[in-house]
């Protein structure tokens, strides 16, 4: 069974079951993944978070009730939301009005269940070579991190803002002429991901010497000893570059995962290395790090 088999079959569950107790361990058993694997499958898959895209899926199951003339607090806690406030907020924020609102002016049918065979679209932008496996020992980092989440798309403004802010504001020109620096390469990378809520840590740092003694004005992180496949971007150019990075990691989840013999390793970190290959105006080449197990 391919990965999109898998996820299908994982969204057509979820619609089965929208009023029952939904959680991301219990879906992962259905496929047979790992809770931390199936988390980023999914989240690569589909788009969202997996408890995000259960909560959405609710929404719009409980707004088509809306035209019923059912109480709102009955709807919602037909659909897992124990206070009127807490539904109301999550409507808002999904619908962009209140369930009020939306119940006297919108006729909002059952939700079309999603097809994964008409979302699979991404650009990759060239040929994608097969990874290097390849095992480090720990990195201890210094730099800069935000705490952001896989919810709503915060992570996918937030992420590119805060890179704006660190390379415009004088932060990158600094940290690098710190004298701990030991390799002047930049990660980005993600920390410390929570399954339930997609809330991360999302580091900007470079590597340091381990008994350097750190400013407080910087964040410290370690990542961990761990096996990684390490993919390279396509050579692109200017604004092609994002859409490659972006292009790369689809693949890896869409394509490479389901037939390479690994899964994503529990309690790691996945990051991005930028070096002197992504300096120059053309031919700029990422690295992507995925730190992985042997499947059983």
């Amino acid at each position: 069974m391919s990965y999109h088999e898998a996820m299908q079959g994982i969204l057509e569950y979820i619609d089965e079951n929208i009023n029952d107790d939904i959680s991301a361990e219990a879906l992962a058993a259905l496929v047979g993944f790992s809770e931390y694997h199936f988390y980023h499958v999914f989240r690569w898959c589909i788009g969202y978070s997996v408890m995000e895209y259960v909560r959405n899926r609710r929404l719009s199951f409980a707004a088509a009730e809306l035209s019923s003339g059912r109480k709102v607090i009955d709807i919602a806690m037909d659909y897992g939301f124990e206070t009127h406030s807490g539904f109301s907020k999550a409507f808002k924020r999904y619908f962009k009005c209140t369930p009020e609102t939306f119940r006297r002016h919108a006729h909002h049918k059952v939700p079309t269940r999603i097809s994964l065979a008409q979302m699979k679209n991404y650009n990759v932008g060239g040929i994608v070579m097969e990874p290097i496996i390849k095992a480090i020992a720990k990195i201890k980092l210094a730099g800069y991190a935000i705490k952001t989440k896989n919810v709503d798309g915060e992570n996918s403004v937030e992420i590119p803002a805060f890179w704006d802010a660190y390379m415009s504001d004088g932060r990158q020109e600094k940290l690098h002429k710190e004298g701990f620096v030991k390799k002047h390469s930049e990660y980005g990378a993600c920390f410390s991901v929570d399954m339930e809520t997609g809330e991360f840590d999302y580091v900007i740092g470079v590597e340091i010497d381990d008994v350097a003694t750190i400013p407080s004005e910087y964040h410290t992180c370690e990542v961990p000893a761990a096996t990684y496949a390490v993919f390279s971007t396509p050579p692109s150019d200017g604004e092609g570059f994002s859409d490659s990075i972006q292009g790369v990691w689809q693949y890896i989840f869409n394509d490479w995962f389901p037939s390479s013999g690994y899964e994503y390793a529990p309690g790691c970190v996945d990051f991005e290395l930028y070096d002197e290959s992504c300096m120059s105006d053309s031919g700029k080449v990422c690295e992507i790090w995925i730190p992985v197990v042997k499947t059983k």
